[in-house]
């Protein structure tokens, strides 16, 4: 009899947890690497949600709750709905799980039944169609390329749907690409989905407040309200907040969905840490004053990475809207060989030998659905983005 379960062959380990391994196993061995493959903000948590944190341990609200959150961060959630998004929920209507992750594993879990189908944008987050095989569908992957900013059409989507398409699931602002769809693009995408009722749609809001210069986030229910009762608005605190080990993602949506997602998570993990149940209820209804000034740093950041980048020669790095990440295509580099004597005949070749010959850490297109590209997180100093780009310059200097 075999060990392991048949659904294990369908799906594979995350390879950006992959590569922020292989950094630190360099590191320890004495290797000066930098690490741009981890999607994490370096900043702090702010200090009044630590301390609710810390106020929910004295006070003793360390036991079990509700399954999919305690009443006070649910409502805390429908507050940051209606007042950001302007979406009505009740509390019933939302689910609370231990990160975003959760939260949209859940769901598929829920819904999906073999040969189900889950419409997928690529570039994509890693995540997204491994979770859709361990729920028995089948992704569907539409390419949204560098010419089109990463983005895919409505004409793409209508092509896209069958009779057997359960979930479109959408992100903006991207993972990987920081793109974010416009009002108008939106809207062209949530037509086509009005004209298939037998669609669902799963969106990820997880980059919310990670908006830069002149772009608005919009999110599809709110941008069309007849979808309304067949969309799951997914969102989190790990990002906006540098909460990403709190690990409370949450979403909302219609009643039977909610309670089929809550019967999914009692018997797997339970309720999510409760700790952190209370930090996220101080997140959502105290001071958002933090995130301005965090964004000012990012998009220096930004501007730094893609100024740098497109300095060197065989790179073509769009200036993206919004998260914190660069997608940079290689397409010029495919077919060279490397200083080190590497041929470069794929992104990941790409990847694998700028950490060997030059200590520098990022994750190859490959893995999200798109190549021949790579991807940054400038999550992190500036003395260290400005290191690697150098060393990502003289990396591609040395192509021949």
């Amino acid at each position: 009899m075999k060990l392991l379960s048949a659904t294990l062959d369908r799906v594979k380990p995350s390879p950006t947890i992959a590569v922020t391994t292989r950094a630190a196993e360099l590191r320890a061995q004495g290797r000066d690497v930098i690490g741009l493959g981890a999607g994490e903000p370096d900043f702090d948590t702010p200090d009044h949600i630590k301390a609710a944190g810390i106020a929910a341990i004295n006070a003793g609200k360390t036991k079990y709750t509700a399954v999919d959150g305690i009443p006070e961060l649910k409502q805390a959630i429908c507050d940051k709905f209606r007042r950001d998004n302007n979406l009505d929920y009740v509390p019933a209507q939302v689910s609370v799980g231990s990160g975003g992750k959760q939260v949209i594993y859940n769901a598929f879990m829920a819904t999906l039944n073999p040969g189900d189908e889950v419409i997928i944008p690529a570039p994509y987050w890693v995540s997204y169609p491994d979770m859709v095989k361990l729920g028995g569908g089948d992704p569907v992957f539409v390419a949204g390329t560098l010419d089109r900013g990463y983005k895919i059409t409505a004409d793409q989507l209508e092509s896209a749907i069958t009779p057997r398409t359960k979930w479109f699931l959408f992100n903006s602002p991207s993972n990987p690409t920081g793109a974010g769809y416009n009002w108008s693009e939106l809207k062209a995408l949530t037509d086509v989905l009005l004209r298939h009722p037998h669609v669902w749609v799963l969106t990820d809001d997880m980059y919310e407040h990670l908006a830069f210069d002149d772009y608005q986030f919009c999110t599809p229910a709110q941008v069309e309200p007849q979808l309304y009762d067949r969309t799951l608005t997914m969102n989190g605190v790990s990002k906006a907040y540098a909460m990403t080990g709190w690990r409370i993602g949450y979403a909302a949506g219609p009643l039977q969905l909610i309670a089929a997602m809550r019967k999914v998570q009692s018997q797997s993990t339970s309720n999510p840490c409760t700790i952190s149940q209370w930090a996220a209820v101080a997140a959502l209804n105290g001071t958002h004053d933090f995130i301005a000034p965090n964004n000012a740093m990012f998009i220096r950041r930004r501007d730094l990475v893609v100024d740098a980048l497109n300095a060197c020669p065989g790179i073509v790095c769009p200036r993206p809207e919004g998260a914190f990440y660069v997608y940079p295509s290689i397409a010029d580099c495919i077919g060279k060989t490397s200083a080190g004597g590497t041929l470069i005949d794929s992104d990941e070749a790409f990847a694998t030998a700028l950490l060997d010959e030059s200590d520098v850490a990022v994750v190859f297109g490959a893995a999200f659905g798109l190549s021949p590209h790579f991807r940054i997180s400038y999550a992190t100093s500036d003395a260290a983005l400005t290191e690697a780009c150098a060393r990502i310059r003289t990396f591609c200097d040395g192509l021949r």
